[in-house]
């Protein structure tokens, strides 16, 4: 079963907020069986029109476990708070399981 990755890419309205929803999340992902494995480094734009702002990385085990911390009811209200102190692009995707 291939590992499951939560992208995003994030910029932040309110860095106040923000702080409080990354305080609250991180243990939540924990809890669910994810890692962060990028987490609003450095972006260094090399080809196309790249507009990476704050990038975040989860890793689940498996889609299964990163839907069910995505669609839970203990992240619904962070969701909120996320979307009132940033906007951004987040998908779920599947990892690669070579043949």
């Amino acid at each position: 079963m291939p590992k499951a990755y939560l992208i995003g890419n994030v910029t932040m309205k309110d860095p106040v907020a923000y702080a409080e929803y990354a305080r609250q999340v991180a243990p939540m992902i924990a809890r669910f069986g994810g890692t962060y494995l990028v987490r609003g480094g450095a972006v260094t734009p090399v080809e196309g029109n790249a507009t990476l702002n704050r990038v975040v990385v989860l890793e689940f085990p498996s889609m299964e476990q990163l839907k069910a911390f995505y669609f839970s009811a203990d992240y619904a209200p962070l969701i909120k708070l996320r979307q009132q102190a940033a906007e951004g692009d987040i998908a779920l995707v599947e990892g690669y399981l070579p043949p």
